[in-house]
């Protein structure tokens, strides 16, 4: 009976090492975010709601309010936010807009080309913005955003603000539809 035990008894073994492999694996997205190269404040504190699909590295993350964080800018973080994850870059980012000027613009995708560099990237479709890594060491506190008007926006063809009390210039952008701006008064 002992040799036949042995095979059972080398099974189990592997199979508890295969569980514990997979339970030391990253459990909440900030270390996703850090496994990948990726500094964890990148997305503002407390996300507990997500999913991540390991064959095609996509993440789908959700809020429990759409929030703004400020770095050197502001960020602001849609309900739900999704991406495609890959060592040292975020792609096909959703969800996420920054801030400059009196404009939002979406952030289509982050990148850390060297990490030595202390540089992180922000592919804002018009313009790459660099950021001290050093920023996005840990994850913002998150306000609360204030809800948008229907037309602070519009996302194909042409954004713009009609004029408020106070505001007497219109704003007008070309966009293809992929981009979208939000104006802020």
């Amino acid at each position: 009976m002992g040799p036949q035990i042995f095979p059972h008894f080398l099974f189990l073994s592997l199979l508890l090492l295969t569980t514990t492999d997979t339970t030391t694996a990253a459990v909440t997205v900030y270390d996703h975010l850090r496994l990948h190269g990726l500094p964890t404040g990148l997305l503002p504190k407390g996300i507990t709601q997500f999913s991540f699909s390991p064959t095609t590295s996509i993440f789908q993350v959700s809020l429990p309010y759409p929030c703004i964080a400020k770095f050197e800018n502001e960020f602001h973080y849609d309900l739900n936010i999704s991406f495609h994850l890959t060592h040292a870059h975020i792609g096909n980012l959703s969800g996420v807009s920054s801030q400059e000027l009196f404009l939002w613009f979406p952030v289509k995708g982050i990148s850390v080309d060297v990490p030595s560099s202390g540089v992180i990237h922000f592919d804002v479709g018009v313009v790459d913005k660099q950021y001290s890594l050093s920023l996005f060491e840990s994850p913002p506190d998150c306000t609360v955003a204030e809800s948008l008007a229907p037309t602070d926006f519009f996302i194909h063809g042409e954004a713009y603000s009609e004029p408020r009390k106070g505001q007497s210039v219109k704003l007008k952008y070309e966009l293809d539809q992929h981009h979208f701006l939000r104006a802020t008064s």
